[in-house]
């Protein structure tokens, strides 16, 4: 990592006062989001963009906070200077969505009712009900309209979410290994992943970070964000050990590697977060509302699109980014797609590929 593309950023916080009516019926007593923004929002206020994270993902988006700090934003090899999302061109503003974990109301906020955390009485939230959140901040920036909302996986879903609700409010949607809604078969890993937390007794008995079960779950999930060619790849059949120990302690590399990323997943995410997080996943289906036809769910919207998959990911694979697309040229709206050749799985959308940076560049400074 370059000095030169090097991002010291601040977390910032915006407080919403009022009453906030989610899809679900419940109400919040107001909230707090937190925030970061990389670059300079330009006078006519017309450069600013929204990046939307993924389940597990937060508002650190890119850089570090400070010179000494090791670990950058998730999205750091795509935003910052010369970058995708280019910070000496654009003003972009990433969130910590409601329900997380990681200073934006969520159940590890404190009830002001109760003086205690939420727990799980912090009321399961929507895409949709993130999209109107972060309209109010888009507000409270000033920003009459963004340039482009983007995100990849659950990110990509909340970009056509704004792309549906609020058609005015955005020039450019990026929407990168999504889908319209989830397959059965995701729907399926995502209850497993909340059964082990469920289950687990360190969460029945209130803790918010039981290692078992959250560790569980982060390992399922991690699973399905690689590909079996990068596993293959990184893993093989190496043996921790020199020989097999017939037992049940870790003998393969992969073994390690997952159980290495459950735990630390464990010390620091909420469980009830990622319940909800796993809900929302479930629950989107903005076509619902149209007797399930996602082309008519879009006539609305007004931007132009970027739809981009990768040829390794069986989370979210390229037909269901092909579903999203010919919806919208059903739709009549402008779209490009671009499916890409690499071998990381669902995680790509994270990874440095010139073909995708250079796809994200042209689309942002294009007049279409």
């Amino acid at each position: 990592m370059s000095e030169s593309n090097l991002l010291i950023v601040e977390p910032k916080k915006f407080s919403f006062n009022e009453v906030f009516k989610l899809e679900s019926g419940e109400k919040l007593n107001g909230f707090e989001v937190v925030y970061e923004t990389y670059g300079e929002l330009n006078k006519q206020k017309s450069n600013a963009i929204l990046i939307c994270h993924a389940l597990s993902g937060n508002h650190h988006a890119a850089g570090v906070y400070s010179k000494e700090d090791i670990k950058p934003g998730w999205w750091n090899e795509l935003i910052g200077p010369d970058k995708a999302f280019d910070t000496n061109k654009y003003f972009i503003v990433s969130l910590n969505n409601l329900g997380g974990c990681h200073g934006s109301s969520g159940p590890n906020s404190i009830n002001p009712e109760t003086n205690q955390e939420f727990g799980a009485e912090f009321p399961i939230v929507t895409v949709s009900d993130w999209v109107n959140s972060q309209n109010l901040l888009r507000e409270e920036l000033k920003i009459d309209k963004w340039l482009s909302v983007a995100g990849g996986s659950l990110g990509g879903m909340q970009a056509l979410q704004w792309a549906i609700e609020f058609p005015d409010k955005l020039s450019k949607a990026i929407v990168i290994a999504a889908a319209p809604k989830l397959s059965t078969q995701n729907i399926a890993f995502n209850e497993v992943a909340r059964q082990s937390i469920i289950s687990d007794p360190d969460f029945e008995k209130g803790d918010a970070h039981p290692q078992k079960g959250l560790g569980l779950a982060r390992m399922l999930g991690h699973i399905t964000y690689l590909s079996e060619e990068s596993m293959k790849n990184k893993f093989g059949r190496d043996l921790k050990k020199e020989k097999l120990g017939y037992d049940y302690d870790v003998e393969f590399e992969i073994e390690s590697y997952l159980r290495y990323q459950g735990a630390n997943f464990s010390k620091t995410f909420n469980a009830h977060t990622y319940l909800l997080m796993t809900k929302a996943l479930d629950y989107f289906d903005p076509a619902r509302m149209n007797d399930g036809i996602f082309a008519k769910t879009l006539e609305n919207s007004l931007c132009s699109f970027l739809i981009i998959s990768f040829k390794s990911d069986w989370r979210f694979p390229p037909e269901r980014s092909k579903e999203i697309v010919d919806a919208l040229i059903e739709a009549e709206k402008k779209v490009s797609y671009l499916n890409i050749d690499s071998i990381q799985g669902h995680d790509s959308f994270l990874m440095k590929n010139d073909r995708y940076e250079n796809a994200i560049k042209s689309f942002l400074k294009s007049d279409v």
